[in-house]
């Protein structure tokens, strides 16, 4: 190309004299792709979840198949300070997700036609702690979104941590993230420089009926004493807006990038993975019960020793006031390796008021104690603030920076 604004075109004669291959193959195309339309004439493309509202989606919306994690940090310019860079970004993003996600296109799409089946699509966007000196809001910074403490088990490696702006994008089919994500990142290019991205995903839509919970790469069942009630999100993950009014209806979120080494875990027998975890592999059941969502009796003996081992990861990851519930919305990651090795785990999401009285305690204890600490290590972490929901013809983090 001679020049960044040339375009490709194809010469139509050309196409039509390309010879029989072409044509053949043009022809097993066609037909594969009648194939394709026969096999999926109905399907869940069009059903889409709300953009505006109290509360941004991706939070208690029922987890979609596929989701992708990218941070980034501001880029302001000699013209164009901090906040005026983010309330650009806001602004754009604002626009363009509150289109997508209802199946429209976006005002400078250049592929509209991704757009029209956003399959329950929902764009999430949070600030960082570091953000908020940036644009010189300090003040206002929530103070339960601020850096987590370090854990001994920790491995963090840069690449994978911090951020000063998050994208969190959702939905049922991988091309409407993809998509989505192109549409948002290529529209504030000018504007913040990507620092981590992170592809998740979870038993494909309608592969399973059952209404189990989520299995991550290890086999197990993960996050099945989670939230499920709106009562529950009240209390436990929506800001109330007491300390900052604008925050109110946001949440905190904290993201864990947990690498798992399956290639050791796969050396256990059965009954040593179950008594790792304290939970039963095939049903999810706890050791003291049989079906997944009995209460784990931590008391309970056998000869003269607990059923359930006291660092199992059930005994010490759950709850022990209710100030420690919070949303637990996990993705598994599998990534090429980079040596003999797998590189696979899970994006551990946890959304909550303030994680010093809801998921640090719980951390701690897994840090100090948790069997399943040989196999899991995390090697990424972040904390955003999760905007308030915007109502029509506002935008994202306007009661913010207005």
């Amino acid at each position: 190309m001679a020049d960044g604004s040339t375009r490709w075109t194809v010469d139509r004669r050309r196409l039509l004299l390309g010879g029989g291959a072409a044509l053949a193959a043009t022809t097993a195309l066609t037909q594969c792709g009648k194939a394709e339309s026969a096999s999926t004439s109905t399907g869940f493309g069009s059903d889409m979840e709300p953009f505006h509202g109290a509360h941004q989606g991706g939070v208690d919306t029922s987890a979609q198949a596929h989701a992708l994690f990218i941070a980034l940090d501001l880029a302001p310019t000699a013209e164009r300070g901090p906040r005026e860079t983010l309330t650009a970004i806001l602004k754009l993003w604002s626009a363009d997700a509150s289109r997508l996600t209802q199946g429209r296109p976006a005002l400078a799409d250049t592929e509209p036609e991704l757009a029209h089946r956003p399959a329950r699509l929902t764009v999430t966007v949070g600030i960082g702690p570091r953000a908020f000196d940036r644009i010189g809001l300090a003040d206002r910074r929530p103070a339960s979104a601020a850096e987590l403490p370090a854990f001994d088990t920790d491995r963090l490696e840069p690449r994978w941590c911090g951020g000063d702006v998050l994208l969190q994008i959702c939905a049922d089919d991988p091309v409407v993230v993809a998509h989505a994500a192109r549409v948002l990142l290529k529209n504030v290019r000018s504007l913040a420089v990507p620092r981590w991205r992170q592809n998740g995903f979870r038993t494909a839509r309608g592969a399973d009926t059952s209404g189990a919970t989520m299995r991550n790469l290890m086999g197990q069942v993960d996050g099945t004493a989670n939230l499920r009630v709106a009562d529950e999100f009240d209390r436990h993950v929506w800001d109330d807006g007491s300390a900052q009014p604008w925050f109110a209806d946001g949440t905190v979120l904290v993201v864990r990038r947990i690498r798992a080494e399956l290639d050791t875990w796969d050396e256990l027998d059965r009954r040593s993975k179950e008594l790792t975890v304290g939970r039963r592999l095939d049903t999810g059941a706890p050791l003291t019960g049989q079906r997944e969502f009995d209460e784990p009796d931590l008391s309970a003996m056998q000869n003269g020793i607990t059923v359930i081992p006291p660092n199992s990861h059930v005994a010490l990851a759950r709850h022990r006031s209710d100030d420690e519930r919070f949303l637990r919305r996990g993705y598994n990651y599998d990534d090429p390796p980079t040596g003999a090795t797998t590189d696979c785990g899970l994006i551990f999401t946890a959304y909550q008021r303030d994680p010093v009285r809801q998921f640090i305690p719980v951390q701690q204890r897994l840090a100090d104690a948790d069997a399943m600490n040989p196999w899991i290590t995390t090697i990424g972490s972040a904390v955003f603030a999760i905007l308030p929901g915007s109502a029509e013809g506002e935008y994202l983090g306007q009661s913010l920076l207005d």
